[in-house]
């Protein structure tokens, strides 16, 4: 089976967020690039380096079963023509809960190659107090 091709960063980000939301392991590694320098920090969790490594600890997370429900907000894109940073806000619950953890602020970094677009880095840190950072809710792209 092929991996999709994303056409856009923000075609890929969507595809990342929905393989969260629903532990969907081949969907969040299509996401991926295939190159060696990618990396990945989960929320006050160590840098994680190679492909390798990321889809193993994707699977120890996903490897509880439970779907998510997430929900962005503060989304700002800085991009050109082969690379884009994208950093948003996450807030996620699970499924059919309503408990929700304090905000996650995530930094994502797309690069793109000869099949499309594709995430070379996920940046995930919890927030002590996210109201005062982001006083100001309206989305930015920056070009």
């Amino acid at each position: 089976m092929s991996k999709p091709i994303y056409t856009t960063p923000v075609e890929a980000e969507a595809a990342f967020y929905d393989a969260l939301s629903r532990s969907d392991l081949e969907g969040m590694m299509a996401v991926w690039s295939e190159d060696d320098e990618v990396y990945c920090v989960h929320p006050g969790g160590p840098r994680i380096a190679g492909l390798a490594a990321i889809r193993e600890s994707w699977r120890q997370i996903f490897a509880a079963g439970q779907r998510l429900e997430i929900r962005l907000s503060h989304q700002t894109a800085i991009a050109n023509m082969m690379m884009a940073a994208h950093s948003l806000m996450e807030h996620i619950a699970l499924a059919g809960e309503d408990l929700h953890q304090p905000p996650v602020l995530a930094t994502n970094i797309f690069t793109r190659g000869a099949h499309g677009w594709r995430i070379v880095a996920h940046h995930a840190s919890p927030l002590a107090e996210p109201e005062d950072l982001f006083a100001d809710a309206t989305p930015r792209i920056v070009h």
